[in-house]
């Protein structure tokens, strides 16, 4: 399965927002080696927030490596490996705000970073897929917490 968001999208339970969920569609990519979504409507009750516009954005994109890493050949002496390179993957939202009334859009953006060694997507996995299962599963648990955190600044 690859990344491949059907719609509507169903937002994570977040204080202010009563069960939001978003309307996708397929957008341009912005790079040869990603994938792109535009939000073209809101559902649920998120009074104040809006859509994709051209003056302020909000989309979701993931992107892959331009050129895949290999995992090198071991030192015939040592067997060790010395250079892992990684393959970094990432998934990218950004959203226009209102920095402050009578102000123009700004752009927030959000990014998860997926670095993987060369050579672990065969040799290791699901352990590959457990880290980000971790990785996902406690954002979507604490997605609210972690929204209040970028509001009130308090851990």
């Amino acid at each position: 399965m690859t990344f491949a968001l059907t719609t509507p999208v169903t937002g994570a339970a977040m204080t202010g927002l009563t069960s939001p969920t978003y309307t996708i569609a397929q957008d341009s990519s912005p790079d040869f080696n990603a994938k792109q979504y535009v939000i073209t409507a809101l559902g649920g009750t998120q009074t104040g927030v809006t859509a994709s516009s051209v003056s302020s954005p909000f989309t979701i994109s993931m992107f892959r490596p331009k050129v895949y890493q290999q995992l090198g050949k071991p030192n015939p002496v040592t067997g060790l490996i010395s250079r892992v390179p990684k393959n970094s993957y990432k998934v990218n939202t950004r959203k226009g705000v209102l920095p402050l009334a009578g102000q123009p859009i700004q752009v927030a953006f959000m990014s998860t970073l997926i670095d993987v060694p060369a050579g672990a997507d065969l040799a290791d996995p699901l352990s590959v897929k457990a880290m980000q299962s971790l990785h996902f599963g406690a954002v979507a648990q604490a997605a609210s917490g972690i929204g209040d955190t970028t509001i009130s600044g308090s851990l």
